[in-house]
């Protein structure tokens, strides 16, 4: 910081806010802090009695706060998303579509390490809606060296820190199982969660099937399902570890590769995840979705709709964040829930 006449002043960097008073008029600010200074200011300010400034000599090796907050957002910028117009050295990341927001964590954080400067984002793997904001990038000075920006370029590499993934298009078949529904003994009330969920997502249920605890004609049902042309196959029931439980070993018996049967996610802890050979997801759904407000099933359902492949690893860092408190008030996904 340093002091310098006004009338050389264009082009450097103001250090404080310049107020305007106007007798029964208004008072405010004239000059933001951070401004630069241009010519067609300069008789504004002798105007406003400041015929010295302290400012910031801005120099080549130096950029204003709003310069190196572009340089952040076209570090973090992907698909489906815009910036606000910088302001005091912050540029704002909004949603363009519904989708899931992916996050590059590592390199994010290889990012903030950089001394001031940082980036703040929404924890990824979130579903968002057009309009939300993503993220919000900010330098702390009012000038920063160059040099420092080019590291953030290289902390970042070449791709996006950051995606919105629109939902695809799927047709989804639903196999519900149980003797006791099956058999007409009770109302199916599971299917109707289901079906509203999915529903959420864009995806269109294409066919549904209610099978007895039967293992082969749960087997036959999957695989009507996908010659259906389903491109995911969600089984209700079933799930636990008793006996008369044949939903797993039906998955299974479809072919099919199981990344998981149990998730560190409560309630959910008994889904179970598995693909076809034509990577086709299959999810066996514990009872705990036909009651609860929120699941493991809503935090696995928007990433396959979004056409991400989940691996074990996926479901195992669902542990940290993974209990539901189960608020009075939901405000899922706006939450701590499976983050």
């Amino acid at each position: 910081m340093k002091c310098i006449e006004t009338t050389q002043a264009a082009g450097h960097v103001l250090c404080h806010d310049i107020t305007v008073i106007v007798k029964d008029v208004k008072k405010g600010v004239a000059f933001k802090k951070g401004h630069v200074v241009t010519e067609a200011d300069i008789p504004e300010l002798l105007k406003l009695g400041k015929d010295h400034l302290y400012v910031w000599e801005k120099d080549d090796t130096m950029l204003h706060e709003n310069e190196a907050a572009e340089i952040l957002y076209t570090i973090c910028k992907g698909e489906n998303m815009h910036g606000t117009e910088p302001k005091e050295g912050k540029i704002e990341l909004v949603a363009d579509c519904d989708g899931l927001l992916t996050i590059d964590s590592e390199r994010l954080y290889a990012v903030n390490d950089i001394e001031e400067l940082m980036i703040a984002t929404r924890h990824g793997n979130t579903p968002v809606k057009k309009g939300d904001k993503l993220a919000g990038t900010r330098v702390i000075p009012l000038v920063i060296q160059k040099e420092k920006m080019e590291s953030a370029r290289k902390a970042a590499g070449d791709e996006p820190l950051m995606n919105v993934l629109p939902y695809k298009r799927m047709r989804c078949g639903i196999v519900t199982t149980g003797n006791e529904v099956f058999y007409g003994r009770i109302k199916d009330t599971f299917t109707p969660v289901i079906e509203q969920k999915v529903a959420e997502y864009g995806i269109e249920v294409m066919g549904h099937e209610t099978c007895p605890d039967d293992q082969e004609k749960i087997t036959a049902a999957i695989n009507r399902l996908l010659q259906q042309g389903a491109e995911l196959i969600l089984t209700t029931g079933g799930m636990s570890v008793d006996p008369d439980d044949r939903t797993p070993s039906a998955i299974r018996a479809t072919g099919a590769t199981v990344v998981t049967y149990g998730a560190p996610v409560l309630p959910g802890a008994m889904m179970l995840l598995a693909y076809t050979k034509d990577g086709v997801p299959i999810l066996g759904l514990p009872g705990c979705v036909m009651y609860a407000k929120r699941t493991v099933f809503d935090l696995v359902l928007p990433r396959i709709a979004a056409g991400q492949k989940l691996e074990r690893r996926d479901i195992v860092a669902f542990g940290e964040g993974g209990l539901c408190l189960s608020c009075p008030t939901c405000t899922y996904p706006n939450c701590g829930f499976g983050k």
